[in-house]
């Protein structure tokens, strides 16, 4: 029987390190537990897609990642090679120092870039909510509605923190139904999940999705 956290979660591996075999397991646990989709670095995009052919589970990667300091040209075309090598979602990170400056219409371009260049996959924009005051988190999740996206997203999960409960509902009352929120970093235990999901969250990007289904134990997010 699935877990009923299974459905919302990304199992994510982005660490440099991860080889193919990573991969490989990384997949065979999805289609396991049931998870939404594994969330894996460009590079790996094909063989994800060769490796969950069929299974119903998603094909994540990130996009202008963990940094978003690329160009939006830089980013419109990394997001497309990724579709095209199989990628069914595109998680990016927002042109961060525009949105600390206030440059709202700066960041708004950068995401459109991106999703125009991929009108047909769900676009996930990583507005890495631990780097912001909570304006900046307003503004930036607004700016991410308006440009297209399919979800806002806190966290890269690789900055100075990850999603907060606080975080999410702010971000909830801001979209107000236009969008869905992915929380990622610092969901740890099954009671973590829960409270981002009561919060408004419907997908959590997590490194320890088998834990948060089986034991609840190490589970990290990213």
């Amino acid at each position: 029987m699935t877990h009923p956290l299974a459905p919302h979660i990304d199992h994510t591996l982005l660490k440099a390190e991860a080889t193919p075999d990573d991969i490989r397991r990384l997949c065979a646990e999805a289609k396991e537990h049931g998870f939404a989709a594994v969330c894996v670095n460009p590079v790996y995009v094909h063989l994800a897609a060769q490796e969950l052919a069929g299974s119903g589970v998603k094909v994540a990667t990130v996009c202008g990642f963990p940094l978003g300091a690329i160009t939006p040209d830089q980013k419109a075309v990394e997001a497309r090679l990724s579709a095209e090598a199989g990628a069914d979602e595109i998680d990016m990170v927002i042109h961060i120092g525009a949105a600390r400056a206030g440059d709202w219409a700066t960041v708004q371009r950068d995401i459109e870039a991106v999703r125009k260049a991929v009108p047909d996959r769900v676009l996930k924009v990583i507005i890495e909510t631990a780097l912001l005051s909570d304006e900046q988190k307003r503004q930036a999740t607004e700016a991410a509605v308006q440009a297209g996206a399919d979800f806002v997203k806190t966290s890269t999960g690789f900055s100075t923190g990850g999603a907060t409960v606080e975080d999410v509902a702010l971000m909830a009352e801001v979209i107000a139904g236009r969008a869905q929120i992915k929380a990622a970093g610092g969901v740890r235990t099954p009671e973590d999940a829960q409270a981002m999901l009561d919060a408004g969250a419907t997908r959590l990007g997590t490194s320890g999705g088998v834990g948060l289904v089986t034991s609840g134990e190490n589970a990290t997010a990213y």
